[in-house]
Parts: structure tokens; sequence; C-alpha cells
């Protein structure tokens, strides 16, 4: 299932924000959402973590973070209804055909939770920065 379960709604997320919960690692992140949610951003990380097997995980601006010789590469992070990615805003041109159906801003990507993710997208994002990346050293 993709969707936040009613309780966690818009009570949860204030919740989660006025905390200003500070953590250590995305899996004490994730560890935040409730299961269903869980899963989905797992599956981002592992996605990431494929496609990108040299980043590093942490956490920056209080969300996940990988990062590649010390530069960040993407972010993602759970919001009331949709997996926010952000990946930088050189992609939005480079994948402007494939994200079309998606809410966007600069440099950011809304993936709605009622709706299957695209984590074929997010690997080819994923290789797409790790070559953007390492082609500037």
């Amino acid at each position: 299932m993709n969707s936040l379960p009613k309780k966690s709604g818009i009570i949860y997320t204030v919740m989660r924000m006025t905390k200003k919960e500070k953590f250590q690692t995305v899996d004490e992140y994730i560890k935040t959402f409730p299961e269903d949610v869980q899963i989905i951003l797992e599956k981002i990380k592992q996605t990431i973590r494929k496609a990108a097997p040299e980043a590093v995980e942490t956490i920056n601006y209080g969300i996940p973070t990988f990062k590649l010789k010390g530069k960040d590469l993407v972010y993602f992070a759970a919001w009331k209804n949709h997996i926010g990615f952000y990946p930088m805003p050189s992609v939005a041109k480079a994948f402007k055909k494939e994200l079309s159906e998606y809410k966007q801003g600069k440099g950011s990507i809304q993936f709605p939770l009622d709706k299957p993710i695209p984590y074929d997208l997010v690997k080819n994002i994923v290789i797409f920065r790790v070559r953007e990346s390492t082609s500037h050293l």
C-alpha cells in the first residue's frame, strides 16, 4: 500500500515537524514513519545504494542524503501525501519527459503516495547524478 494510514495524516506530520527531531542516521529517520511508508523509504534507499554503491548515507537538512566524494548526490523525504526526491536542478531538464507527470520544483520531485513509486526512474536519475558529479572531477 502506498498511502498513509488515516491516523497518521496531518496530526502525525505536524507532530513530527514540531518536535524538530535530529536524526543521526537514515535508518532513524525511516523508523519514525508508519510501516507502509517505511517500506517505500527503505526501497528508495536501497535503489539509491544499488545505483551509487560508493555514495555515503547521511542526514543533511534533517532528511536522508547521499553524498559522493563529499558532494551532495540526492536527498529524499516523506511528507503527508508524497515522497520528496531532491536530485538537483539539472535533472529536470535531462528527464523532462519522464518527470512530466510529477509535481516539481527547482531540484525537487514529488512522488504521490497514492500511486506507484517509480523506482526505475529513481535509479536512472541517481545514475545520471553519479555521472554528472564525477564528470566534474
